[in-house]
């Protein structure tokens, strides 16, 4: 990946075209397209905990018999199966059964509440639930399986790449959380992310820290290294943060991926020798400078950034090839066509603007659960960034008011939202707010007559919201600040909060 051909005198920059995707196409056959011919090389190694290891001909075998499972269960093509799996890896087997049989996953977390898990599938109306011991279970009709169904394996479903093939939730603006439709044609999208972002290799072995039902960890760290023939080193459940560096040592990782937190809690403590590791990856929410450093301080390896939104996965990013120049998010990787825009036109370059992404991007949604992608050759985001004529991207924030957690992408309105009949509050307000350097937490800030009990506040959230959304401080403040229309200012608030600390 290289500079824009030409000088660009507006922000907009054409690293492309993409290789087209195949036709007809079916993403998992795509993903264990190296399978047979791999045999007994190691696909999956759980880590940290009892022992556990796929082959690629094992997993293929799962994939095909859980497929055919599946379609015995007299489920038709196009068919909606919500996940309600826990942290094993039954969970990426199952998707790429649905994807195999021509059924329509939707790998919701394990973390979401009844009332969560309500919400979604009345949003979707699946003709299945798969669901796991100690994971909520929705209020709908749908029949419920407690384990993979098998059945005589089945050959994959072909067909056009650009035909739906799965569904994932992001909070969205709204407060609800919104369904995004991607197409087969997506994983053909990510190899940009094989050289662009991960420097990938058949000969790697990826080891990402997150849960086998988060998205990041879905395509990071399993569908990309199966795709191109690596092996894929995921912890068991409860392993803790301070153990990943021994683990990844242990086993020989020579890619090491996670959100910023993890590395934070990481470096808490002094690293092992890691002499396979080539580097590392982030994503999920901005790695702070200094984290970086003290990554390559310890290990001799840098950290490679990638900056994407759950409708089009990771687009931007630095790479072992070509490292993001300081205090930048990197480039546009080989094949993308990217804009910053003003009133939906391009911007000079070094001029902030909303970025945007050319609605012919193979990775870019079909579109939401309720709406196709809008009119016009850009689907613009919300994130404010410049683009320097070299196709540097500086990330600038969101022009929302969208928290992080964790990696995880909340709307402060479905925070709010739950507490909208608590009784005795009076008005609250949920916020990202920073309690020591580089580390935000979730607060809520509310008004009552007086204080209310933290334990009672945070109980209720506990019964309504997924963990990583539950407010981690509870604030009383005898009003909330508002703007001159009326609407309520988030910014003050956290501003307020952070002021003492400056």
């Amino acid at each position: 990946m290289g500079a824009s051909p030409l000088p660009m005198q507006f922000s907009v920059f054409d690293h492309g075209p993409p290789t087209p995707c195949p036709s007809p196409f079916n993403m998992a056959a795509y993903v264990l397209s190296h399978a047979t011919a791999l045999g007994d090389k190691t696909a999956l190694e759980v880590v940290g905990g009892a022992p556990e290891i796929l082959t690629y001909r094992a997993l293929l075998t799962r994939v095909t018999r859980v497929a055919g499972g599946l379609r015995a269960q007299r489920l038709r093509e196009g068919d909606r199966i919500l996940f309600r799996l826990g942290n094993t890896p039954d969970f990426p087997v199952a998707y790429l059964a649905c994807l195999w049989a021509g059924l329509i996953p939707i790998p919701a977390s394990s973390q979401l509440t009844v009332p969560e898990a309500t919400d979604i599938a009345q949003q979707t109306d699946p003709a299945l639930i798969l669901h796991q011991s100690g994971v909520s279970l929705p209020d709908h009709p749908a029949p419920v399986l407690t384990t993979l169904p098998e059945a005589d394996p089945i050959s994959p479903v072909m067909g056009d790449p650009n035909r739906l093939a799965y569904i994932i939730f992001t909070s969205g603006t709204s407060g609800r959380p919104s369904g995004v439709r991607h197409a087969h044609r997506a994983i053909w999208a990510r190899r940009m992310m094989w050289q662009g972002w991960y420097g990938l290799t058949p000969d790697d072995r990826m080891m990402h820290a997150g849960a086998f039902n988060w998205t990041y960890t879905l395509g990071t760290g399993l569908m990309d290294p199966w795709s191109i023939g690596a092996t894929t080193l995921i912890p068991a459940l409860g392993v803790l943060s301070s153990a990943l560096g021994d683990l990844a040592s242990e086993h020989s990782a020579s890619i090491f991926a996670a959100a910023p937190g993890v590395y934070r809690q990481m470096l808490k403590s002094p690293l092992p020798s890691l002499p396979q590791l080539r580097h590392g990856l982030s994503a999920g929410e901005s790695l702070p400078d200094a984290l970086r450093t003290q990554w390559r301080t310890q290990t001799g390896t840098d950290i490679h950034e990638a900056l994407g939104m759950s409708e089009c996965s990771t687009f931007i990013s630095g790479s072992p090839a070509l490292p993001a120049k300081p205090s930048t998010s990197g480039r546009p990787q080989q094949g993308r066509r990217i804009a910053v825009l003003q009133d939906g036109k391009p911007v000079p370059p070094d001029t902030p603007g909303l970025l945007a992404i050319h609605r012919d991007d193979p990775g870019l949604m079909l579109g939401y659960l309720d709406a196709d992608l809008p009119d016009g050759d850009w689907f613009t985001t919300a994130d404010t960034v410049s683009m320097s004529a070299e196709g540097d991207i500086t990330y600038m924030g969101r022009n929302d008011d969208m928290m992080n957690a964790g990696g995880y992408r909340v709307s402060p309105l479905e925070v709010e939202a739950a507490f909208n009949d608590f009784q005795g509050l009076t008005g609250c307000a949920a916020t990202a707010v920073e309690i020591k350097a580089d580390t935000q937490v979730i607060a809520l800030f509310y008004t009552a007559e007086t204080p209310i009990d933290e334990d009672t506040l945070r109980a209720h959230a506990q019964s309504l919201l997924a963990r990583y959304k539950q407010p981690r401080l509870y604030i009383h403040r005898d009003t909330l600040p508002k703007g001159g229309n009326g609407k309520l200012n988030r910014r003050l608030l956290r501003d307020a909060f952070e002021a003492p600390n400056d």
